[in-house]
């Protein structure tokens, strides 16, 4: 008896010191929480005016060490953000699809700009068709103004004018210019609106656009803006076929700018374009020639892009020349981007390592520091997996004997009214709202569903619907007679339903529609479909927005005002 009461004692005294780790655990965690919560909130406010400071702050915080989850996805969120902001790499950033999930729907701001992190993402680790339709769903969003969608717009026209996009592009990027406010941004706006016009094949327009930006970046003295600009005119003049405009332009910038300037191979690359076209191949093999000698200055060993052009150039010349085409320029040209792919691939690859080994780092710094309280929190987890199991059961078992109590309660209203209705209607008359509903109550295995448990009041429930109308086998809803029915006592219903919208509705869907023409409420049509009232109300939702109907107005209304509407035609 005495060693039972020690150890009664000693289960007690464990189950109290358990109990009372886990409090200190939950009182920790609380605490921990509210500080991140705080740093966070700073850090997101200095991001507006400040990206780099904010991501100061945000550095100095152990991701592990969060437990909170609207902390940790808020966290996540402005990471991505920054790294974005930054143009840094965004392999770390591959938990953003939950973010965006978190915040859709709940959080306007934060969930288009989680969108288009995640679109930048996905561009950045080479899913660029990924980006572009994730981009596309933001950009298409309603009733939002372009003020909060004007960053995603820019990154879906960059990504457009990447992918050589033009007729797609043009709406987009005609939105991105006007929703700009900033003059600097309005002007890289403008200059995409002029890609998309050039691959779009409209050079005049294009060129209209050039034109203007000419003009600004000479009032403001944008010097090298207004060389880059000129230059773009060279280019747009000699796809125009005006290739003296093109080489006036050209000469331009090299007397103003001086022979030694920035962009001096690509201009004696356009003034061999303008020969080339012309006919003069001697001036076309001389300005090649010094743009790949000013490239080699200018470029040094970075210079795959410019190789990308100059091969095939010197390929077209040859050919012009001798009338053979020479492998040797376009597999110089497929090496180069070769290597160039390698470098990429070579330089992600490195960035995903270390990335890998700075998680690998904190984990292990967190793991030698929180090895005493592992077995705790586990403990501490278990337990609140037990309860949230529980509770999740006891909602579980409350919902479904609340939606129970409903479809009994909707039963007995329509065994009721039809018991009532039965009395004083004439046997022959079958077309009217009553002879509906006792036909539905035969249709149904309502005696099947209330037989499966045989307690008194089912019986006596039985009992009543056996006295409505005789016997029922017990089987589900015979659809096909009740569109008949409907068909046969509002004019056709069904039928017109069924041609105009079949092709949208779902079958349960109509089904809803037609009960509803019925006069049928939700809890009944509920109980007739075997469906929850929830599963009704979302469907009703569905059903509004495929036709058409406005919030407030009346779902059968607006049907028999469209169907007289249609009939008057």
């Amino acid at each position: 008896m005495g060693k039972r009461t020690a150890l009664e004692i000693t289960m007690r005294n464990i189950l109290l010191t358990i109990l009372a780790v886990m409090f200190v655990c939950i009182v920790s965690c609380s605490r921990s929480a509210s500080h991140y919560n705080g740093i966070v909130d700073d850090a997101e406010k200095v991001a507006a005016y400040n990206v780099d400071s904010a991501m100061y702050m945000l550095e100095a915080i152990e991701p592990s060490e969060i437990d909170a989850d609207s902390v940790r996805m808020k966290y996540l969120y402005l990471k991505a953000w920054g790294h974005m902001r930054q143009n840094r790499s965004m392999v770390s950033d591959s938990l953003l699809p939950k973010v965006h999930d978190y915040y859709s729907g709940k959080d306007a701001v934060k969930d288009i700009r989680s969108g288009t992190a995640l679109a930048w993402y996905r561009f950045w680790v080479g899913d660029t068709p990924g980006a572009i339709a994730m981009l596309d769903s933001l950009v298409s969003l309603d009733n939002v103004p372009d003020t909060l969608m004007v960053q995603a717009l820019r990154v879906r026209v960059l990504l457009g004018a990447s992918e050589y996009q033009g007729e797609e592009l043009l709406p987009l990027a005609k939105r991105l210019s006007e929703a700009e406010t900033d003059s600097l941004r309005k002007l890289e706006a403008k200059y995409l609106l002029l890609n998309a016009y050039e691959y779009a094949g409209k050079c005049d327009s294009a060129l209209m656009i050039i034109d203007s930006l000419i003009e600004f970046a000479k009032a403001k003295g944008l010097g090298e803006k207004h060389f880059q600009f000129l230059l773009e005119r060279s280019q747009l003049l000699s796809e125009l076929g005006r290739e003296t405009e093109s080489q006036q332009a050209i000469d331009y910038i090299f007397n103003h700018a001086g022979e030694k300037n920035g962009a001096a191979d690509y201009l004696h690359m356009q003034s061999a374009i303008n020969a080339l076209n012309t006919g003069n191949l001697t001036a076309a093999k001389r300005e090649l020639a010094l743009a790949d000698s000013c490239a080699a200055q200018l470029r040094k060993q970075d210079d795959i892009y410019y190789r990308s052009y100059s091969n095939l150039l010197h390929a077209m010349i040859d050919f012009k020349q001798s009338g053979r085409m020479k492998l040797s320029y376009v597999n110089g040209l497929n090496n180069r981007q070769q290597e160039r792919y390698n470098r990429m691939k070579a330089s992600q690859w490195e960035t995903e390592r270390g990335a890998l080994r700075e998680q690998t780092r904190a984990l292990s710094l967190k793991a030698e520091s929180e090895h005493k309280t592992v077995i705790i929190l586990v403990v501490a987890l278990a337990a609140l997996i037990i309860l949230a199991a529980a509770i999740w059961v006891i909602r579980h078992r409350r919902q479904r004997e609340r939606e129970n109590e409903e479809r009994a309660e909707a039963l007995q209203k329509m065994v009721d009214e039809l018991k009532a209705d039965a009395e004083t209607q004439a046997p022959a008359d079958t077309k009217t709202p009553t002879a509906l509903r006792r036909a539905m109550l035969q249709q149904l295995g309502i005696i099947k569903m209330v037989a499966e448990t045989p307690t008194e009041q089912n019986r006596e429930m039985l009992r009543k619907i056996s006295s409505i109308e005789g016997e029922t086998n017990g089987e589900l809803v015979n659809w096909p007679n009740l569109f008949e029915l409907i068909d046969n006592l509002y004019s056709g219903f069904y039928s017109r339903l069924h041609s105009e919208y079949g092709e949208s509705l779902t079958d349960k869907e109509e089904q809803i529609v037609v009960l509803m023409m019925a006069g049928f409420s939700t809890k009944e049509i509920s109980v007739i479909t075997g469906q929850t009232t929830s599963t009704i109300y979302v469907r009703k939702t569905s059903v509004r927005k495929k036709l058409g109907v406005p919030e407030k107005e009346d779902i059968v209304a607006f049907l028999r005002d469209k169907f007289a509407k249609l009939s008057e035609r």
